[in-house]
């Protein structure tokens, strides 16, 4: 085989290579923001369960679990605070 050759096979098989990277990780992105998001449904159905002796109830919907996931305990926290001083 001609060095040509052997230079572009190599050059396919990179350029594949960087290809096949881009197009993983919108996926992997999307993977992480969907698992924080169940966490964040989680955490608000715990704070519910224990709040519930309380009298507090935070609503579990797609911001209050965005919101929950994304910030993590602060998020909850702030929810808390929001739904009990300035809802109630």
């Amino acid at each position: 085989m001609s060095p040509v050759i052997i230079v572009s096979i190599i050059i396919v098989l990179i350029l594949l290579l960087l290809a096949a990277g881009t197009l993983g990780k919108p996926v992997k992105w999307f993977g992480q923001l969907l698992i924080k998001f169940i966490i964040g449904a989680v955490f608000l159905f715990f704070l519910n369960t224990i709040g519930s002796h309380y009298g507090l109830h935070v609503p579990i919907n797609f911001i209050t679990t965005a919101i929950s996931g994304l910030l993590g305990i602060p998020g909850v926290i702030g929810l808390t605070i929001i739904q009990t001083w300035i809802l109630h």
